[in-house]
């Protein structure tokens, strides 16, 4: 599920900066997005949390103070979307019985 998440992530990344000379496939997962990696800014972060909100129907705050560690790649954000939707599916889920 994470390499789907990772791909869909790309897509938005590229899609929500306006990224035109990045394609979603030329990022690598593991590479840093802001700084010496994919070189996004604090603007960046913002116009991408609000593209993964639309998306996905996460909101990552930007007080929580794990946020530069679920931003610092590609695969720290999938694995951390996957943790909240994994959360929200067991919120909607009712439990199963037993008999």
């Amino acid at each position: 599920m994470n390499q789907d998440l990772e791909k869909q992530l790309k897509e938005v990344i590229v899609e929500s900066l306006m990224l035109e000379d990045v394609k979603p496939e030329e990022i690598v997962s593991e590479d840093a997005l802001f700084g010496d990696g994919l070189g996004l800014d604090s603007i960046d972060a913002l116009e991408l949390a609000i593209a993964v909100d639309k998306k996905f129907g996460v909101r990552i705050k930007a007080d929580d103070e794990d946020t530069r560690k679920v931003f610092a790649s590609v695969k720290s954000l999938a694995s951390y979307l996957a943790g909240e939707l994994a959360k929200e599916q067991a919120a909607v889920s009712p439990p199963s019985r037993s008999t």
